[in-house]
């Protein structure tokens, strides 16, 4: 596996958030890009970035959200918006966040897991932006449509779709091949990842059909598709980061992108997610929750390993710990995130109650231009 090396660079910000909001431009282009040519002749280390955003969190107490789904606004970036669990016993649900970090709307729907969405999702003849979530209250599949409009989400699954149990994590999938909608569910212990397929009911609901599953022998919560290349990137907690094909018919076939404990990936393996760019250009962004730092790979090839880094301090927005979840986009979704977003979870989050969730300008971490 090809190592490239990257320098430790740490980057204060403003010190006021209102300043830093005005200032976002210059902050964003002040902040330092992370490439591998400045320190060739060292060994990796471990990078720190800061985030410019964070948002509102949740009502209560502790770790209740630590993972996010972003939908962007390709007419209006500055209307993009972060949906976010909320995993509370009780009390928990779906958020839907703007890019100051500000609630838009709350659904108590239950204990939720991870989120995923996908755009264009056939239903009724129309197009519509379909969001996914684990349940681990009722083990079951959560689905809504999001209005891009009102930035509101409503309930749209046919009925109780039942999951692995317990089930933990989840991630989505668009096959560049087919054209066909997945849903993939993780389990909590021992036991098998399950592949739905989501297909309109022929009544403007959507059911699910499973269509495979995959043995995996403790407990995993991650996962992410990569829909241009069909590949399934699988988060096994304390042992490794797996990549099988995304397809139904691709079998139990799997390879290690990298494992825990040799240095990048601190157990728990977390997050998961994809930046996607140009000809196949991009990265695959792993959360590593014991040493709350994130390593990045190369979406291309055998995922070579690219660079570490840590989300730290900025003015009254404390650093990430204990992190989690991860989502990204290299799409511009407004002032300060022209270049693309990655969301980062924050399990402990000084300024709050909750954690929450902290938005970085993906430019400070990697460059990289957005798919046409």
């Amino acid at each position: 596996m090809k190592t490239r090396y990257v320098c430790r660079s740490r980057v204060s910000g403003p010190s006021s958030r209102s300043l830093r909001r005005r200032l976002a431009l210059l902050v964003t282009v002040a902040l330092v890009v992370l490439t591998p040519a400045a320190c060739t002749d060292q060994a990796p280390t471990t990078a720190d970035v800061v985030p410019l955003v964070e948002n509102a969190g949740f009502e209560g107490s502790g770790d209740v959200s630590d993972d996010t789904a972003i939908w962007v606004d390709r007419a209006d970036p500055s209307n993009s918006v972060v949906i976010a669990d909320n995993k509370a016993r009780s009390g928990g649900g779906i958020g839907l966040f703007d890019m100051r970090g500000q609630l838009l709307q709350f659904r108590a729907e239950g204990m939720m897991g991870n989120v995923d969405l996908r755009g264009d999702f056939p239903l009724s003849g129309s197009p519509v932006v379909l969001v996914g979530a684990n349940n681990r209250a009722t083990n079951t599949l959560a689905l809504w449509t999001l209005n891009t409009t009102s930035r509101r989400v409503s309930p749209i699954a046919a009925g109780r779709i039942a999951t692995t149990a317990p089930n933990y994590g989840l991630c989505m999938y668009h096959s560049k091949r087919t054209g066909k909608f997945y849903a993939f569910v993780t389990p909590g212990e021992a036991g098998s990842i399950q592949q739905f397929e989501l297909l309109d009911n022929g009544a403007g609901r959507v059911r699910a059909n499973l269509v495979r599953t995959l043995p995996i022998d403790s407990i995993t919560e991650s996962c992410v598709a990569d829909d241009d290349l069909g590949h399934l990137y699988i988060g096994q907690e304390d042992v490794a980061v797996w990549k099988y094909g995304a397809e139904p018919d691709a079998g139990s076939t799997r390879s290690s992108v990298d494992t825990a404990g040799d240095g990048r990936l601190v157990a728990d393996i977390e997050g998961m997610t994809i930046a996607y760019g140009d000809n196949e250009a991009g990265y695959l962004f792993v959360s590593s929750q014991g040493n709350s730092t994130i390593a990045v790979y190369e979406r291309r090839g055998d995922n070579a390993f690219v660079k570490g880094f840590r989300v730290v301090a900025n003015g009254d927005i404390d650093a990430v710990t204990g992190t989690d979840g991860l989502d990204v986009t290299s799409r511009d979704v407004g002032p300060g995130f022209e270049s693309g977003v990655l969301l980062v979870h924050d399990g402990s989050n000084a300024s709050g109650r909750t954690s929450n969730i902290k938005y970085v300008p993906l430019d400070a971490v990697v460059e990289l231009a957005p798919p046409e």
